[in-house]
């Protein structure tokens, strides 16, 4: 079983159920909370509100203190605040300062907050002591019958501890008190008395969060002693909402604020002042109704469960970073356009999660794939032969024996002979080093060591022009096996294993191709590869050099353009081919020449396997070799039948006449019946000679001398040369060896010297001359003949050539013998080559390798 199978599928409903899960997960830890607290803390800060015109702090701070003594004071000291408030122009007087009990100056207090009219004290719902209930801790009588209104001074910290809002309504039972702040806006009383409770149970109701306007004394704050002590200041309070309170450290509430934190608590009056701030201007935050942040969480969800399978890799952190901006700024404009808190915490962590859920659903199916396709690349076919250090030398000398057929060869284990022939243990050098090829002469010798047994294997090769190149070729095998090569350990990463696997697999499919493209590359034929539209994707190196075009602009070439540039023609056009093959998914195969030379070229259609995708595979081959062999095959047709039965059929009338009338033979007859018979004979031998040259190999070579195959030449044509009084004039007496066929040759020098012979006129010299020049060893054949004229010197040694100027002259030739000379010259890696003056004479250049040049 496949170790990386998986059985969740990447789809929107898996992405969906899993993002969705992992989400409640988180919705039961503090996380959210505290995201969305940090959330608002950071837009509020960052955001302050604006602080009302109307609103201003009469602050009992600890100036006043040492001004006014010890806290509490006389309240006549709040009634003359009233009054110089009331003086001032106040509008509302709104103390947060507790008066539970009762005191002598509460009459005097309890005028001045009648006078104003307009003066709102503060309740308090707390316990009497530990072991009572909840109660309401109201002012005494005297100031509740005085006072405007009552409001609730509480403010809720959340549960790390920081204010951030309160309930507007808050009381026991069925009776519901303002906060002070809402008490200070509005003239009602109390609050909605809609609810049935006991009268023991704490009931609050319409919570609201508060966008402060900044740290404490942001609020513009006045001291008390100050206000009490000088003249009223009526641009100062004049239509205000005045709010008392404690700011003295330890003598007031302390409450952390997003601004603040405990470095800088917030006192209780200046967070009233804030929330009436912020209720005048309609800016108090509500939060959300509870069906809003599950559908937030629920649309974000989906979209991305919707999107994000289908997304490319490279697009899914844009996705999840829009997303998550597109929460925040859900997130802001509730906040700050509707006054509504919404927590986007959970929706923001969404994209957050999806991100690596995707990235890991991707990476598992990468893996899987990955499996897959190293899977299939470790069955396919790869290029691998055996070494052959890994073979037994029982079996490199049975490959050497097949390949290079040695003269002899010998093979011995620990001294023991196993093979032999031709070598003798005597003859194994001495100090031979493990793995290294010795050579000496035409012998060569390897020591193997294979396990615990010691091989001498010898070879006796040919000693010709090959055995160097074999000795050669030897040297580069390495037949000793190395040091066994070390294992890389394995991965301890399974992605690291992976990319091992597909680096191993990446190289072995790399040498594949390169493979392939130099295979193609050596292929004695031309290859073109075209797509479906015929356009040329790939050629290999014998394209460019028979179309002579540059590679790179052969890619991208249409296949018609090219064969139609290089070889035009109207029956059938080349587009026609071209596009048949394609259309009709047939062969074709169509001769093709260029530049002089024959091609013969086919096209294959092809289609790629699992693939839509088709084209034309265009082999070309090079046939001009064979339309030569095919010219001279009609040739050789042509000359047997005029010049083999011209004499055949001359004899044959002859021999009726004479047989028709026996006992008159005339000499004459029996002479031209002889030269006929000759000239057929010397016809039928100069055919087979020349076959015989065509057939030779360098298997028939063997060591001979030049100086010697030339005299035995000359030899030859001296009694022909003596009838005409032609004399036959050689130099040289340097013995030049060589390795070849000596009859061949022999017959090649007869072929020249018997034209030089025919073809000057009686009573001259042929000069015939042997030396060496340099590595080659050389024969030049000099007469005094009519010479041969320019334009026929390039066809000279064409087969079945005859010159004009000798068939005019009477002179008659098979056109085989120069031919014939070209062929055996040839076969032995020479080159021969003429220089002629019409009427002076031409001179032959035979030139032969020397079988050891450095002797």
């Amino acid at each position: 079983m496949n170790r990386d199978w998986m059985p969740i599928k990447t789809t929107p409903w898996t992405m969906g159920l899993i993002l969705l899960t992992l989400i409640l997960l988180i919705q039961t830890t503090a996380l959210p909370e505290r995201i969305d607290r940090w959330l608002f803390d950071t837009a509020s800060t960052h955001y302050p509100a604006p602080v009302a015109d109307d609103v201003v702090i009469v602050a009992i701070d600890d100036i006043s203190l040492e001004r006014l003594g010890r806290w509490p004071w006389p309240r006549t000291y709040h009634a003359n605040l009233i009054e110089k408030l009331d003086a001032a122009g106040a509008r509302t007087i709104v103390f947060d300062v507790l008066f539970p009990e009762p005191a002598p100056e509460d009459r005097r207090f309890a005028r001045a907050m009648a006078e104003h009219g307009n003066v709102i004290v503060p309740l308090h719902l707390s316990p009497p002591t530990a072991n009572y209930l909840l109660s309401e801790q109201l002012p005494n009588a005297t100031l509740v019958s005085a006072a405007a209104r009552l409001g609730h001074a509480h403010v809720e910290l959340d549960a790390d501890g920081v204010a951030r809002g309160l309930y507007l309504l808050n009381g026991l039972g069925s009776t519901l008190w303002p906060s002070l702040a809402l008490a200070a806006h509005t003239s009602t009383q109390t609050g909605a008395t809609d609810y049935q409770a006991p009268s023991f149970v704490n009931v609050r109701d319409r919570y609201r969060t508060v966008p402060l306007a900044g740290g404490a004394g942001t609020v513009p704050t006045h001291s008390y002693s100050q206000v009490l002590q000088q003249p009223p200041a009526p641009a100062t309070f004049a239509g205000k909402t005045v709010f008392v309170g404690a700011t003295a450290a330890g003598l007031g509430d302390v409450l952390p604020t997003p601004f603040s934190g405990l470095s800088r608590p917030m006192s209780g009056v200046e967070f009233q002042a804030n929330t009436y701030s912020a209720l005048s201007q309609d800016l108090l935050i509500r939060p959300a109704p509870p069906w809003v942040t599950p559908m937030v969480i629920l649309a974000t969800v989906i979209l991305l469960s919707l999107v994000l399978p289908r997304m490319r890799p490279t697009r899914t952190p844009i996705v999840c970073l829009l997303t998550l901006v597109a929460v925040l700024g859900l997130f802001l404009v509730g906040l700050f356009a509707g006054q509504v808190w919404v927590p986007v915490a959970s929706a923001l962590l969404a994209p957050m999660l999806a991100f690596p859920l995707s990235s890991g659903f991707r990476l598992a199916m990468t893996n899987r794939f990955l499996n897959r396709q190293l899977d299939d690349l470790a069955r396919s076919p790869h290029v691998a032969v055996p070494e052959p250090a890994r073979r037994h030398p029982n079996q490199l000398l049975e490959h050497f024996r097949e390949l290079f057929q040695p003269d002899g060869w010998l093979l011995c284990e620990d001294q023991v002979v196993l093979a032999r022939q031709g070598l003798e243990p005597d003859d194994i050098p001495t100090h031979l080093a493990a793995g290294r090829w010795h050579h000496l002469n035409n012998h060569s010798w390897i020591r193997l060591v294979r396990g615990q047994s010691d091989f001498i294997l010898g070879l006796k090769l040919p000693n010709d022009l090959s055995r160097e190149a074999i000795q050669r070729y030897l040297r580069r095998l390495h037949l000793e096996p190395g040091e066994a090569r070390h294992r890389a350990d394995k991965p301890r990463e399974n992605i690291s294993a992976r990319i091992e696997r597909v680096r191993v697999a990446t190289d072995r499919l790399n040498r594949m191709q390169q493979f392939i493209r130099h295979s193609f590359e050596r292929m004695p034929d031309g290859i073109i590869v075209t797509d479906e539209l015929g356009v040329i994707r790939f050629a290999n190196g014998h394209i460019e050099e028979w179309f002579q075009e540059p590679m790179p602009s052969l890619s991208g070439l249409p296949l018609t353009r090219l064969l139609e540039g290089h070889d035009p023609r109207e029956t059938p056009p080349w587009h026609e081919t071209v596009s048949e093959t394609l259309t009709l998914q047939q062969s074709r195969t169509v001769d093709l020449r260029i530049h002089n030379k024959d091609f013969l070229i086919h096209f294959a259609p092809f289609a790629l396997p699992d693939s839509d995708q088709h084209g034309i595979i265009a082999n070309i081959s090079d046939i001009s070799e064979l339309r030569e062999q095919q010219r001279q095959h009609r040739e050789a047709i042509d000359f047997i039948s005029h010049d083999v039965r011209s004499p055949l059929v001359s004899q044959l009338a002859l021999i009726e006449q004479l047989k028709r009338d026996p006992s008159h033979i005339d000499q004459a007859q029996l002479e031209q019946l002889g030269r006929l018979a000759r000239r057929s004979y010397h016809l039928a031998e100069e055919f087979v000679q020349l076959a015989r040259a065509e057939q030779l190999t360098e298997t028939r070579f063997y060591e001979c001398e030049f100086l010697a195959i030339v005299e035995n030449a000359r030899d030859s044509v001296s009694e022909q040369a003596a009838e005409k009084g032609i004399g036959l004039h050689l130099q040289g007496t340097e013995d030049l060896w060589l390795r070849g066929n000596a009859e061949l040759l022999e017959r090649a020098v007869i072929n020249l010297l018997t034209n030089a012979v025919q073809y000057s006129p009686a009573g001259t010299a042929i000069d015939i001359q042997v030396f060496r020049a340099g590595h080659q060893a050389c024969l030049t054949i000099g007469d005094e003949g009519s010479g041969i004229d320019a334009d026929e010197l390039p066809h000279l040694f064409d087969r079945y050539r005859r010159q004009k100027r000798s068939e005019l002259t009477g002179v008659r030739g098979t056109g085989l013998g120069l031919s014939f000379v070209k062929i055996v010259v040839e076969k032995h890696r020479g080159e021969i080559s003429v220089a002629s003056t019409p009427g002076k004479g031409s001179t032959f250049t035979l030139k032969l390798p020397i079988a050891d040049p450095l002797a």
